[in-house]
């Protein structure tokens, strides 16, 4: 069966992806409404009682806001490490958290659900704890890496095994450094443990394309310090720099901070 990706959302407002196939699959990150989750999938005959699971990278309100909901009503687990899933019990922005089933996760230890193996690993971002994840299926690795201080080790050695790549385009740095945000905000974005950058994003995949690399969706991208334009034209001039055929070698798709992307068939 095909694997499939849609974005239902994917900005500081909220973020929500699916990957899976045409009869089952998991969400990464629940920080949207639970109607605008179900109206999503909706779209593409996907029903919430297919999905396996929902697997959260950290405990910020725009990935955590409907996980009660989701879980309690469809019996669906929500796989965590066990910072994570002690800040969601902590969150003033989670309701009907009371009796929805937990499921903790070891970084680096991968869980096998039926087809599907999908691994944690960990992620220098200002949370509880925060992680990304490799999902592998058929032969196919799908990596998300959301909300990344700095690619470190251990966050390139996973980015490199990726034929499909979620990867954080967070801000344009002349944005941020012109806009209206406070100088203490200014600071834990940039400050290595908040958020990637354009050029930081570029330049990572620009240096260490490799030819298995499929499909690059750039995702969390500022309201208020980034545009996709740009975040597109800086990407795509790096790789181009490389001598990477944009659109032809790779697909290289912003996502919509709002609204849901199409459905992506991989593979």
């Amino acid at each position: 069966m095909a694997l499939k990706f849609l974005s239902l959302a994917s900005g500081s407002s909220g973020n929500c992806y699916f990957l899976g196939t045409e009869h089952y699959g998991f969400l990464f990150d629940v920080g949207i409404s639970f109607k605008q989750i179900k109206q999503g999938l909706d779209n593409y005959h996907i029903g919430l009682e297919q999905i396996m699971g929902a697997f959260v990278t950290h405990d910020h309100a725009d990935h955590i806001q409907a996980v009660g909901a989701v879980s309690e009503k469809y019996n669906i687990p929500v796989y965590a490490t066990q910072p994570v899933l002690d800040g969601i019990d902590c969150s003033r922005f989670v309701f009907k958290k009371k009796h929805f089933t937990r499921k903790s996760l070891e970084k680096n230890c991968a869980v096998q659900i039926k087809e599907f193996k999908i691994t944690a690993f960990n992620v220098p971002h200002d949370a509880s704890d925060c992680v990304g994840y490799l999902v592998e299926y058929d032969q196919q690795k799908w990596v998300l890496a959301t909300d990344v201080g700095c690619i470190d080790d251990e966050v390139r050695n996973y980015l490199l095994l990726a034929n499909h790549l979620v990867i954080e385009s967070n801000y344009d740095e002349e944005m941020l450094k012109a806009g209206n945000y406070p100088d203490i905000l200014k600071e834990r974005i940039t400050n290595g443990t908040g958020h990637l950058c354009n050029t930081e994003t570029a330049q990572f995949l620009a240096t260490n394309f490799g030819s298995h690399l499929r499909n690059i969706w750039l995702c969390h991208l500022s309201k208020e310090n980034n545009r996709p334009d740009i975040a597109y034209r800086t990407v795509r001039e790096a790789l181009l720099a490389k001598s990477v055929r944009v659109d032809e070698e790779v697909m290289l798709i912003p996502l919509e901070r709002t609204n849901p992307s199409k459905m992506y068939i991989l593979g």
